[in-house]
């Protein structure tokens, strides 16, 4: 009794301080570190979880109860890490196949001068969606796509924002993307149920924003300009044999999707048949890659077996589709898992201390309803892309935090899930002290300021979520959930 009565006079200062302490350490990595996803985040997070595990044991909390806490958190996120190997194991694959070349091949097939602003955020989303990874979009086609913007006479930074746009459609919405897969092990539900529901708020974000660029890019007189990309064209067809058949892999992995198969099993099927198509449509891929083997039949293994376990780097005289043609398989994935096993922990130690609940209350308490509920999710998740400097973290935190409080206000899983990423994904890279923002503006050479007003899609999500709430759209309820706007 003594022990559960110290345990509700925790103080809101004793709640902050792990907080304070662990943004004060991933401030620092920021500067002092320039890959903080490669140890320097997930060690922040260990100690900062450390610091609650004292506050929490002199609060009466057992280190029984914190340690079964912080495996029952690690329990919970499991799903998620094992589906982020699989997709680094079909990302390999549908590298070596030409899948995801055939999908750039194609998608610069569309550009043309007065829809090409319109054009770079579909090219971005394209190449995004099929990578998963906003990072190697910007860091590939989307410097591509910059240099023929100032070829054309275009703004810098309002082709920076476009791109921006296009790139974190697919780190929002793609399968294939971390914060895709961390967002609902947060909540509580899994990647297809928050990729399918995510659509009512993406959709109109997007559309949104491809009329702006639409009407920014008819505002220009484009008359005598000339956009070559056949540059890039050319090294992707002298690398892979690029058909239309490529397209069935995609094809059949939506197939089995929409079939509602799981989705370890379902992404399995993908890579694999990334990998079969790898056989009969790239063997010089194949042989490039694996043919320290000897035979034919030997490249083949090692080749697929390399692609979904290991690093890919393809060599064409192009360096800029070097890098876009580089994926590391599963151990690429090791990292995001490293750092989703010590957020675990920190968020374990941090809830079975009660903190969570004692900092989360004030809030809540004025949360009463839907709406100010999402917009307090979506303020914490800004607040942390600006203090954290980390996209992870401002989903991670606020996903533990709030998570009850959904559940208590009958609200599904995948409505906190949706508001993370509209929230936290979007905004990291507005941000110039965040690992994105910072990221971006030194890959683009653009300032995160510059670009910022013309990053439409990042900012229009966030209040598209607020906005779905305060009208009630599509808004998912438990069983016997109360409605309340």
């Amino acid at each position: 009794m003594k022990k559960e009565e110290k345990e509700r006079r925790i103080t809101l200062f004793e709640a902050v301080v792990p907080l304070v302490f662990l943004i004060g350490l991933l401030a620092a990595n920021v500067f002092l570190f320039e890959d903080t996803l490669a140890g320097s985040n997930q060690m922040a997070l260990v100690l900062a979880a450390a610091v609650a595990s004292i506050l929490a044991y002199r609060s009466g909390v057992s280190w029984r109860r914190l340690l079964k806490k912080m495996t029952g958190t690690i329990h919970s996120a499991m799903p998620a890490m094992l589906i982020l190997l699989i997709i680094g194991a079909l990302a390999g694959t549908w590298m070596i196949s030409g899948v995801v070349p055939a999908m750039i091949y194609y998608g610069l097939e569309i550009i043309s001068p007065k829809l090409f602003l319109f054009t770079a955020v579909v090219v971005g989303a394209i190449v995004s969606v099929a990578t998963g990874s906003s990072w190697s979009t910007v860091a590939t086609i989307g410097v591509a796509l910059l240099g023929i913007g100032k070829a054309i006479g275009l703004s810098e930074a309002v082709v920076a924002g476009a791109i921006i746009s296009g790139a974190y459609f697919g780190d929002k919405m793609s399968p294939l993307s971390d914060t895709t897969n961390l967002a609902p092990a947060m909540a509580g539900t899994d990647v297809f149920t928050h990729v399918r529901y995510m659509a009512y708020t993406t959709t109109p974000s997007m559309v949104l924003t491809l009329i702006i660029f639409l009407f920014i890019g008819f505002s220009y007189d484009f008359s005598g300009a000339s956009v070559d990309v056949e540059n890039v064209q050319a090294t992707i067809r002298g690398t892979f044999h690029i058909n239309l058949w490529l397209f069935l892999v995609p094809a059949f992995l939506l197939t089995i999707i929409m079939l509602k198969v799981p989705p370890l099993p379902a992404l399995l099927a993908g890579a694999l048949a990334g990998a079969l198509f790898a056989v009969i449509f790239q063997p010089q891929i194949i042989t490039e890659v694996g043919g320290k083997a000897g035979s034919f039949a030997g490249a083949c293994y090692s080749a697929t077996m390399q692609a979904m376990f290991g690093q890919v780097s393809l060599t064409t005289p192009d360096e800029s589709v070097n890098e876009l043609l580089s994926t590391s398989g599963m151990r690429g994935m090791l990292d995001t898992i490293w750092l989703i096993l010590s957020a675990m922990i920190f968020g374990g130690a941090m809830e079975a201390a009660g903190f969570l609940r004692r900092i989360t209350a004030p809030v809540i308490r004025y949360a009463n309803k839907t709406a100010s509920l999402v917009a307090s999710t979506v303020g914490t998740c800004i607040f942390f892309n600006f203090t954290a400097s980390d996209q992870y973290i401002s989903i991670v935190i606020p996903g533990r935090m709030y998570r009850k409080a959904y559940e208590q206000m009958g609200l599904k899983p995948e409505v906190l899930s949706r508001t993370l990423e509209d929230s936290g994904t979007m905004t990291s890279v507005l941000i110039p002290w965040n690992t994105c923002g910072a990221t971006q503006s030194r890959v683009l050479g653009v300032a995160t300021l510059d670009y910022l007003p013309y990053c439409f899609f990042n900012l229009i999500s966030p209040v598209m979520s607020i906005l779905f709430a305060l009208f009630n759209i599509k808004i998912r309820r438990l069983a016997g959930g109360k409605k309340t706007i």
